[in-house]
């Protein structure tokens, strides 16, 4: 069959299925009479979601007749739930409006629709069949949400690694299977299904993560999302936030006070009055940090504008922007973390960021089963840097010295259209996505000396140092073309098959100068000076290929898996270095492999919720580092060092107790959960050159930790809540080498292991009325820690994870 028979097929099938609907219509209103609008409507039978219009009317199209389960909810309304039968038509359903609800009450409404909502096969215009899928609900966690605590945030997904930092959560750095948690760089990161990172292809890097206390949810999709949503083998990180509030006005005021001076405040307010809706958030922080030299300051503003056109027809804009400057303390050797972990030694060190975030979404539905978004979004952003950062860690820092300034400009562009197209083939309905991507950045960076002063001065210092030895000036014109497709077939109503494909088209270039100084042993008369012109461009075209398989046995349960090539394009910040102890080794280049998991996951009645699984993932020419000393001078070289594969277990495990033991306390909720990822890892291949003496064939893969297990429970009576998490991680190496640690002062701090710890963080929250007291203590235990050995920010060095802190958090909602 050709292409084009394929596609007038294809056409025809989908033309003769779209009108073949069964329905159940009707209208809802509230016990007054009321016509209640927009009222969120989920088909329990086969996980589809519908609304109400502006008159309370609604039509729920299923595939064949028969009995269906509907559930009917909305803020402020008690859900309603019923079996009706297809095809009717004229069903009145009455919903009861509820004025007062303890917080545990209003805890339980929320589990039971999250129980619902989480990422189903089909999502607006996202397929999600046979994939990997978690869901945290940010609304039920009792947490520390002011400073993003991520142990707490992130505790019941799987196998994440944590860079933890002192900077009140102004970063989010996760991993997973041997991936650098880095600032999230191996995760496709998104605000409300748009790109936040600085540039997808050249520098992958989130310095920007919305509050916590603004999100409503935050998805997590596997390697598997490579297919949809770009090439990188972590997956999907999508941050949900609020949507506006039913009522005209609504306002929430969070003021937070805690250890080592820190203070923020969370304003929001948001309304719908007819058509129009918005939301928007202020955001305030300011600490001193647990170390000396590490205070911050941070502004984020943001409003979400809305307008229903039409039942079917919406229009969504967004703009964020956020702002920080941060003092950086720098890390330590080994010797210096085991004899004051609080210490530092450096005080020149700053970095600060502007974000500026646009984007536009236009929603269509031009039937109940055809789906059509166009997202267009920008960024127009900057990050700074300038410190003193030798690799010999414990040399102090002095007033007079030079200090390395690097500074990146990120203006980039983009537009995402996706059509989803739900239609019967046979008996059963099956679900076509096709969509497209265009990408176009136009980023720039620097480097040169920084001033000799002590403050934030972002400033290039040429004149007072004009032979300082790390100089360069580049401009990276990125452009990416991507077409996306998969398809669900639905070969029963109880097992179904995704396969997918997604073209890139990748064109990266980096054009401009660096500059090589050589100066004389003892660094005071320079021998030579020359500056090297380059005009390096990378375009290349590939397809990649997945497939996923669902079986539902029964209704909540489903065995799932997936198999999806990855790629991820080599960055500016992988061949152009900023680190003055880095090598660039020549010839670096794309990495790829693939990702794949078979799992069961699902709920056992309605008090057991799991996901259990095993995954592999097969990483090919992997960028990595391995450290060298040559001439006495610590280096360590980034390359393309080997194929690695990493394998393991984990299993995300929810108990209610107070379902299972105390089944008609209303007032009462009491849970405990297990998070458990069992990993290991080897490198199969080694590339480094011979010519080093260096093999990581054999060896484990950096980031990789083999016990990393969170655990806790959640106890709430009434209008108090609490909860108790202990999170324990095995030890993990920090570079190819499997080095345990460097005992020279070169590059001591740098290299090693990076040791097993655990933490312990408890919380807990009381409502009255429209006030609302959360408070807590984050590692009680107080344990001395670190979860990162930097090699350039904000180090060199060991950086330690924060001591023992409080916070509390005052809120009034009206």
């Amino acid at each position: 069959m050709t292409l084009k028979d394929f596609s007038c097929f294809l056409f025809l099938l989908l033309a003769g299925n779209v009108f073949a609907q069964v329905k159940i219509s009707g209208t809802v209103t509230a016990a007054s009479g009321e016509k209640l609008p927009f009222i969120q409507i989920i088909n329990k039978t086969d996980g589809n979601k519908s609304q109400t219009d502006k008159n309370g009317n609604f039509v729920v199209n299923v595939s064949k007749a028969g009995n269906y389960e509907l559930t009917f909810y909305s803020d402020n309304y008690a859900i309603f739930e019923n079996s009706y039968a297809a095809p009717s038509e004229n069903i009145q359903v009455s919903l009861e409006k509820i004025n007062s609800l303890s917080e545990v009450t209003v805890q339980k409404q929320k589990e039971k629709i999250f129980a619902l909502n989480k990422l189903r096969d089909v999502e607006e215009t996202a397929i999600y069949a046979g994939k990997k899928s978690e869901v945290i609900s940010v609304g039920q966690l009792t947490a520390n949400k002011a400073t993003n605590n991520t142990r707490q945030i992130f505790a019941q997904v799987v196998g994440l690694t944590i860079n933890e930092g002192s900077d009140g959560g102004l970063q989010l750095s996760i991993g997973a299977r041997g991936l650098d948690p880095n600032r999230t760089s191996n995760f496709n990161t998104r605000q409300n299904g748009y790109d936040i990172s600085a540039d997808v292809l050249g520098y992958p890097e989130s310095y920007y993560v919305p509050p916590t206390e603004a999100l409503d949810e935050i998805q997590v999709v596997r390697g598997a999302a490579s297919l949809q949503y770009g090439t990188q083998f972590g997956g999907l990180v999508n941050f949900k936030l609020k949507s506006p509030s039913e009522k005209p006005i609504s306002v929430v005021l969070r003021n937070t006070v805690g250890s080592y001076g820190l203070y923020t405040n969370f304003t929001s307010l948001s309304g719908s009055v007819g058509k129009f809706s918005y939301y928007a958030f202020s955001n305030y922080k300011k600490g001193d940090g647990f170390r000396p030299n590490s205070d911050f300051e941070s502004k984020n503003f943001f409003a979400n504008l809305n307008y229903q056109f039409t039942d079917k027809t919406s229009l969504h804009f967004d703009y964020t922007y956020f702002n920080y400057l941060a003092h950086q303390a720098g890390g330590l050797t080994d010797p210096m973390f085991y004899e004051n972990p609080r210490q530092s030694n450096r005080a020149r060190n700053w970095f600060k960021v502007d974000w500026n975030l646009f984007a536009l979404r236009f929603n269509h539905k031009f039937t109940a089963d055809a789906n059509f978004s166009l997202q267009l979004f920008g960024l127009d952003a900057s990050r700074k840097s300038v410190g003193f950062r030798p690799n010999r860690i414990e040399i102090g820092d002095a007033q007079g010295q030079a200090r390395d300034l690097i500074s990146g400009d990120f203006k980039n562009w983009g537009a995402e259209a996706r059509y989803l197209q739900g239609y019967n083939l046979g008996r059963n309905k099956s679900t076509f996505l096709i969509g497209a991507k265009y990408y176009q950045s136009d980023n720039s960076g620097f480097q040169g000396p920084g001033s000799s002063r002590s403050d934030a001065d972002f400033n290039l210092a040429t004149t007072e140092f004009p032979y300082y030895k790390n100089q360069s000036d580049y401009k990276y014109p990125n452009m990416n073309i991507a077409v996306f497709w998969e398809n669900i077939f639905r070969i029963t109503q109880k097992f179904s098959v995704t396969p997918g494909f997604r073209f890139e088209k990748i064109r990266t270039e980096a054009e401009g100068y660096y500059r090589v100084i050589g100066l004389n042993f003892s660094e005071t008369e320079v021998i030579s000076d020359r500056t090297e012109y380059e005009d390096n461009i990378k375009d290349r075209n590939f397809v990649l290929f997945g497939i996923g398989l669902s079986y539902k046995p029964k209704n909540k349960l489903e065995f799932y898996g997936n198999v999806s090539q990855n790629y991820r394009s080599i960055t500016f910040n992988d061949i152009r270095t900023a680190i003055p102890n880095q090598k660039i080794a020549p010839g670096i280049s794309d990495e790829k492999g693939y990702t794949s998991d078979i799992g069961f996951r699902g709920q056992l009645t309605d008090k057991v919720t799991f996901d259990a699984s095993v995954f592999g993932l097969y990483y090919d020419d992997k960028i990595g580092e391995y450290d060298i000393v040559e001439s006495q001078i610590f280096k360590r070289i980034r390359d393309n060092i080997g194929t690695a594969v990493t394998y393991g277990f984990e299993m995300m495990i929810d108990w209610n107790l107070a379902r299972t033991f105390f089944k008609n306390n209303e007032n009462f909720v009491w849970n405990v959960f297990s998070n458990t990822a069992f990993t290991g890892s080897e490198y199969l291949k080694s590339y480094v050159p011979s010519n080093y003496d260096i093999s990581v064939k054999g060896n484990e893969v950096e980031f990789v930790p083999l016990y990393n297990i969170k655990a806790g429970t959640g106890i709430g009576y009434k209008n108090f809540k609490t909860s108790l998490q202990l999170t324990y991680v095995s030890s993990q190496f920090t570079t190819a080498n499997n080095d345990y640690s460097n005992q020279n002062s070169i590059g001591d701090g740098i290299t090693g292991q990076i040791p097993s710890y655990y933490v312990a963080d408890f919380s807990a929250s009381y409502k009255w009325k429209m006030l609302k007291l959360e408070a807590g203590i984050n590692n009680f235990t107080d344990n001395k820690y670190f979860t990162r050995r930097a090699s350039g920010y904000p180090g060199p060095g060991i950086i330690p994870s924060d001591f023992r802190s409080f916070y509390t958090t005052l809120e009034i909602a009206f």
